[in-house]
């Protein structure tokens, strides 16, 4: 099992987006180093949701401002480690629809479950596999500050 390493304010950010949006999905970009076992990330950059039509259910970055990160990620030397949003009122789990556009394999897509406003539970999930065909999420454990946060299924 892969681990995503997290700094405390990172993981405390991704989940104060969560509940500054609510009841909206949040949703943004986790930079960082690739290390033996996972992602060492070093920041998180919040993105506009740009899906008018169900932001409660579903987000959507601009390309334009993806581009843009990745090219600051790069200028500092590092790469997209993966992406995070928030499910309102919804479990820390992937959907259908979280797999059909998650293509960026090799990274993690963190969920955060904010339930009536309050983050709860955080997870994250590796998008393992080499081809769109092939790709399957893969539980990893979160480690914050090198203390891992186990799993949790709601």
């Amino acid at each position: 099992m892969s681990t995503l390493h997290l700094p405390r304010a990172v993981y405390d950010a991704i989940r104060a987006h969560g509940e500054e949006t609510y009841p909206h999905e949040c949703c943004g970009v986790l930079i960082g180093r690739t290390t033996t076992n996972g992602w060492r990330v070093e920041a998180a950059v919040k993105a506009g949701n740009t899906r008018t039509d169900s932001a409660h259910n579903r987000y959507e970055i601009a390309p334009i401002e993806l581009v843009k990160i990745e090219r600051e990620a790069r200028r500092q030397g590092l790469g997209i480690a993966g992406f995070y949003h928030s499910h309102p009122d919804h479990p820390a789990q992937w959907s259908p629809t979280d797999f059909a556009e998650a293509h960026w394999l090799g990274c993690s897509y963190v969920i955060t479950a904010v339930a009536q406003g309050k983050a709860a539970v955080t997870n994250s999930f590796l998008l393992a596999g080499t081809t769109e065909e092939d790709k399957r999420y893969e539980q990893e454990t979160i480690a914050v500050d090198d203390e891992p946060v186990t799993p949790t299924h709601l």
